[in-house]
């Protein structure tokens, strides 16, 4: 079977909800994760400040792929 490749705006639609799906768990975690935290302002400051910065990394691939829609040339 040979699928057709999809349209840019689909990728992104697709890309969009993964985003929005994925940042609704992260923050789920983030905020449970806080609650076992010890009663410690420098910790609480450390862990935001990286669960602040951390949640970038899983999306770049979500939008790298996204935005790669051009196919490469056949000859």
């Amino acid at each position: 079977m040979i699928f057709k490749p999809l349209s840019p705006p689909v990728r992104r639609l697709i890309a969009c909800a993964g985003v929005v799906v994925f940042l609704c768990v992260y923050v789920a975690l983030v905020s449970n994760i806080a609650g076992h935290l010890p009663d410690n302002k420098l910790v609480e400051l450390l862990y935001y400040g990286l669960a602040g910065i951390l949640w970038g990394i899983p999306i770049i691939p979500i939008i790298s792929w996204s935005e790669n829609y051009q196919t490469k040339n056949r000859r």
